[in-house]
């Protein structure tokens, strides 16, 4: 029954994102935002809701002593996953698609907006492992609090300093979901139908999230694994679909810096509010298996970082080698 409350929960946050996703990429369409806007805050943040929406029931609607664990799982396992796991897929999908004959192998980036991105998730996710190292007793929870208004900040100064970037968007957007479904008038759908879609994909996301909670709880009782190590394990995979699916779409275009950007604008986001509800609603007090992944995520970004800083460019490659680091973690979970 466990079983079956994950894949009904996971089948209703990917339906939702779904139209969260093509309604919010039509928002951006009719604001005139760039490139790096559309890939790093609109496809990333719009595609992250699931992941984050996880932790948010769990931590604050969830029951039992398990929902703490549920949700700080999923908040450190989306950075991981991300880092180590999609990107990695990215650099395999780019040799696949090279292979036969679709693009090259050469990935052709804004280095300037993927090395922006890659600074800020290891300065908010460097704050959020030092608060996890930090001993705070309960009277001394203000830190946290404090913490997590800065990173709130700090994704709010890279808004800012994103939406004052030029560029043009360089995506061609599929046709509204309802507007294919209700009406004929599939190039210019009416506003209040794209914020009726937002919505709708909004409300799917948090029940799907709700469902998905309750079944990674049962499935930890009846499997006797820790409800962290789980949620670790299993609530990225699931959640980051969206991400992942869409970037690969984008690389076999040859759309590399909205393919990359999903994914990077994903990461930043993950690390500051999805952390932030972490900070306020739970003790952040990390076990063993919850430092290590934080400490790989950011291991990983620091070396992909280091390559885009001095080489001003990756290669296949690199993105590849960061899968093992993923391995890494799950062989040292188990």
């Amino acid at each position: 029954m466990s079983g079956l409350w994950l894949l009904l929960g996971l089948v209703i946050i990917l339906s939702g994102s779904y139209l969260f996703t093509n309604g919010i990429e039509w928002v951006g369409k009719r604001l005139h935002l760039s490139e790096g806007v559309v890939g790093s805050v609109l496809a990333g943040v719009g595609t992250a809701m699931p992941e984050t929406m996880v932790p948010f029931i769990a931590i604050f609607f969830g029951n039992g002593k398990a929902r703490e664990s549920v949700g700080i799982g999923a908040i450190l396992g989306a950075p991981l996953m991300l880092t180590c796991l999609a990107l990695p897929l990215l650099g395999l999908g780019i040799l696949f698609f090279s292979r036969l004959g679709k693009r090259t192998t050469e990935i052709r980036l804004n280095a300037l907006h993927v090395r922006m991105d890659l600074g800020v998730f290891l300065t908010s996710y460097g704050i959020a492992l030092l608060m996890a190292l930090l001993p705070v007793r309960e009277s001394g929870q203000w830190i946290h609090h404090a913490a997590a208004g800065i990173l709130i900040g700090l994704y709010l100064l890279y808004l800012w300093r994103l939406l004052g970037r030029e560029g043009a968007v360089g995506e061609d957007l599929e046709p509204l979901i309802l507007s294919r479904s209700l009406t004929r008038n599939h190039d210019s759908p009416h506003t209040a139908l794209i914020l009726t879609q937002v919505a709708l994909g909004f409300g799917l996301v948090i029940g799907g999230a709700y469902l998905f909670v309750e079944g990674m709880q049962r499935l930890s009782q009846i499997l006797d694994i820790s409800p962290l190590t789980l949620s670790l394990i299993i609530t990225p995979i699931a959640t980051e679909l969206p991400e992942t699916f869409n970037s690969f779409i984008w690389i076999a275009q040859g759309k590399d810096t909205l393919a990359v950007a999903n994914i990077t604008g994903a990461m930043v986001f993950q690390s500051t509010f999805p952390v932030s509800i972490g900070l306020i609603g739970t003790s952040w007090q990390l076990d063993r298996s919850g430092l290590a992944s934080a400490g790989l995520a950011i291991l990983a970004a620091f070396v992909l970082y280091s390559l885009i800083r001095f080489r001003g460019r990756w290669h296949p490659i690199h993105l590849i080698f960061c899968l093992v680091f993923y391995l890494t973690y799950v062989l040292y979970a188990f």
